[in-house]
């Protein structure tokens, strides 16, 4: 969508060249991005993986130690379960959670990861116990959901769509503090507005992953406007905001002291998470 987007509406003269760099679940990019410093032809796109990876895996990195240059998005998490079972509420899901003998099966992208660590959150706040099952992408533990496989799953919005629209899990709540803003209908009669916050279902528990943008350590201020003024710009295409409502996530624009701000208090909460779940390595 980026690449698209800046290309389509000029908003660059030199063209934007997308490079994966996906090897050691993302070390590779983070390094590579520390490595670079004084570079402004080169930028991350990155993840709340930016604070959990350097815990879980003890790689040498901060996020300090690259240049801050605006939050774009911030992905949604929606508490999903199976149709077949009989949960209509938060309450009667977490209830069930925390008698069950062997505990319920929650399924997620990953180990030590977003939906492991909001797994976690889910645990503390409630009582209830889960048995974590990772598997390689949101699409898996989509297809396990729906297989009986897992009871439940905490997936973006994007990752269930398809299942939800051919009614196969039904939505429970979202970790966020305010409903999903779309309202058009796109799974039977219902929208994304329409799934409650969990805080309504009585579950006061906010939970958003970052999608913001980075340049190396070292750069200029100059530099750094230029993007500042680039991503400004990207967020106010048509491309941008239709790719918002088909992901169903949440836009945002923070930069500078709100920028930093917005990053340390989220890298506080995923720190205390993961260390309270033993997942930092030593």
């Amino acid at each position: 969508m980026m690449q698209t987007a800046v290309q389509k509406n000029n908003l660059m003269k030199q063209p934007m060249v997308v490079s994966l760099k996906g090897g050691a679940s993302g070390a590779e990019a983070l390094i590579y991005m520390k490595s670079s410093e004084g570079d402004p032809n080169k930028i991350l796109i990155a993840y709340s993986l930016i604070y959990m990876l350097p815990l879980s895996a003890k790689i040498p990195f901060n996020w300090r130690d690259l240049t801050p240059v605006s939050v774009i998005a911030l992905d949604e998490f929606v508490l999903w379960v199976n149709t077949q079972l009989p949960y209509k509420t938060v309450k009667e899901f977490t209830e069930a959670a925390k008698t069950a003998s062997p505990p319920l099966k929650m399924g997620g992208t990953g180990s030590r990861r977003e939906d492991h660590v909001l797994t976690v959150f889910l645990e503390q706040q409630t009582g209830a116990k889960f048995a974590y099952l990772p598997y390689k992408s949101g699409g898996e533990a989509a297809t396990q959901l729906v297989g009986n496989h897992t009871a439940a799953n905490v997936n973006n919005p994007s990752e269930n769509l398809e299942v939800w629209r051919a009614g196969q899990v039904r939505p429970l709540c979202v970790f966020d503090k305010e409903r999903i803003e779309y309202k058009t209908k796109i799974a039977g009669d219902m929208s994304w507005h329409d799934i409650s916050t969990c805080k309504e279902e009585g579950l006061d528990l906010q939970y958003l992953m970052l999608r913001a943008m980075f340049l190396p350590g070292k750069v200029t201020p100059e530099q750094t406007a230029f993007y500042v003024d680039l991503f400004k710009k990207l967020t106010q295409t048509a491309e941008y905001k239709d790719y918002m409502e088909k992901q169903a996530l949440k836009p945002i624009f923070l930069t500078g002291n709100d920028m930093v701000k917005f990053l340390e208090e989220d890298d506080a909460l995923n720190k205390k998470l993961m260390t309270e779940a033993g997942f930092v390595a030593h």
